[in-house]
């Protein structure tokens, strides 16, 4: 084994070098962009790694027992994460996280004398190699440590094991949802009495502010928060893809008079309501969060005067456990929408509202597949690709900003609506596959199977498949 520190860093290097080759920024190809970008993360990353261990050994040495003879206060600092902070150009919070995994990644020391492995052994050879860096490593190692006590030894370090190795590839939000997955499934009963904390501590503030306008301020526990949550992540998605969907050529952009009401504010400039001819385009501008508030006081106006809201199609909230979890009414389940899974009991309240379907896993569905007797996947249908797919198979949005795509176009591959012909795509995804040139395959049957893109030849040459999101995701499933 290498003992030498910076040779990662030096392994790095080089393969930045032949990556740029020297030229300057501009004359990269897009595809030699990305591999320069690449290259300069896995630089950053064994640089973090080698300066690990430094941080954790100026810790030790600024121990609070030594007082005077601490070395952060030898050299004028207050603390080893000052000293880190102000010698690196770091700040407070990256110092603290350099210490904290240099902690848990070095060797121990039996008092034999022999050297014994790591606290976090897996998540050291991750980083030590590069494929994590030290954010993803000190977020696994401080889930670990909390449930340490709760959990036995064999499953902390098949969780580690496992988190070490779909961790590479995802993004900051992603390894956040599947740690704090993780964490559920290694600490299940700590799921109802966080859930009990969060009820109790439940608010909602309405204030009117000194300039007019109103102001909300609050935090709702999950069984209070799901059908909030729910209904306007679809109301907003639905106005997207309105608007998506307005911005088509041959679709008209305007309204007619017989359409009804003065025109809304919120879709920005247009002209006055006419004979009923078509009206100039009235251009969508709001914002997500705007889309959101707007979302909220149409269901506020829905309910003072009890007149129907366009809410888009209809909505529901969607449950998820096993078999067994439902019939031993334990364990744990999963909101579409929602990162961190719930207890069973939350799943049950949650459950009590007319508007929940309740998936559960290894149960008999109806006949999922129509071959070409239907253009549109039903929803039956796109409840089995929400289990097979989780999402945006693409980039893990959640479920109900997604829409079921073919695989196969309906009309230039004479596609078929079944499940192996369709994929949960959100909006961006879905022009992104098209446009780009990725393929996709799906490899498995029903909802057990998994989904492969193919990438386009001018970025990946090989075209080697990379495997949907929904897969890093198993570990708690």
């Amino acid at each position: 084994m290498d003992t030498n520190p910076l040779a990662g860093v030096e392994e790095a290097l080089d393969a930045l070098r032949a990556a740029s080759g020297g030229r300057p920024v501009e004359a990269l190809s897009p595809a030699e962009l990305v591999t320069v970008s690449a290259a300069y993360g896995a630089l950053r990353r064994q640089i973090d790694a080698a300066q690990a261990p430094v941080a954790a050994e100026i810790a030790r040495q600024s121990r609070r027992e030594l007082g005077g003879d601490s070395l952060a206060k030898k050299q004028g600092y207050a603390n080893p994460a000052s000293l880190i902070a102000t010698t690196g150009g770091g700040s407070i919070g990256e110092s603290l996280k350099l210490i904290r995994v240099g902690e848990a990644t070095k060797p121990k020391q039996a008092l034999s004398g022999e050297e014994l492995p790591a606290k976090h052994p897996h998540v050291a050879d991750a980083l030590a190699s590069g494929r994590i860096g030290v954010t993803v490593a000190d977020d696994i190692s401080k889930m670990l440590d909390a449930v340490e006590l709760r959990a036995s030894r064999q499953a902390i370090d098949e969780a580690e094991k496992q988190l070490v190795e779909l961790a590479p590839g995802l993004t900051p939000d992603q390894v956040r949802k599947l740690i704090m997955r993780a964490e559920a499934h290694l600490d299940p009963d700590g799921l109802e009495p966080a859930e009990d904390r969060l009820r109790e501590e439940r608010f909602l503030v309405v204030r009117e502010e000194r300039d007019g306008s109103i102001s909300l301020k609050g935090s709702l526990d999950p069984v209070s928060g799901a059908p909030v949550k729910t209904l306007i992540d679809a109301m907003v998605t639905n106005t997207l893809r309105t608007r998506g969907r307005a911005s088509e050529p041959g679709v008209s952009h305007g309204r007619s008079a017989s359409a009804g009401g003065a025109r809304d504010p919120r879709t920005g400039p247009g002209s006055d309501i006419g004979d009923g001819a078509d009206l100039a385009p009235a251009v969508d501008e709001r914002s997500r969060k705007q889309m959101q508030a707007d979302a909220l006081v149409d269901i506020c106006r829905h309910a003072l005067s009890c007149d129907d809201v366009a809410t888009g199609p209809s909505t529901t909230i969607v449950v998820r456990m096993t078999l067994d979890e439902l019939e031993r009414r334990t364990g744990q389940a999963t909101i579409d929408g929602f990162d961190r899974p719930v207890s069973a009991a939350a799943a049950r309240r949650i459950a009590v509202d007319a508007q929940v379907i309740p998936a559960v896993l290894d149960s008999q569905s109806e006949i999922l597949d129509w071959g070409r007797a239907k253009r549109l996947f039903t929803s039956t249908q796109k409840l089995a690709l929400t289990e097979r797919d989780g999402g945006c198979a693409f980039c893990g949005a959640p479920p109900v900003q997604c829409s079921v795509h073919h695989i196969e176009w309906w009309v230039r591959d004479r596609g078929r609506t079944d499940l192996s012909d369709g994929v949960l795509l959100c909006t961006g995804c879905h022009h992104r596959v098209h446009d780009d040139g990725w393929g996709i395959e799906v490899r498995g049957l029903g909802v057990r199977g998994d989904v492969w893109f193919v990438p386009p030849p001018w970025l990946d040459r090989e075209q080697t498949p990379r495997r949907g999101m929904s897969a890093h995701f198993g570990l708690a499933a």
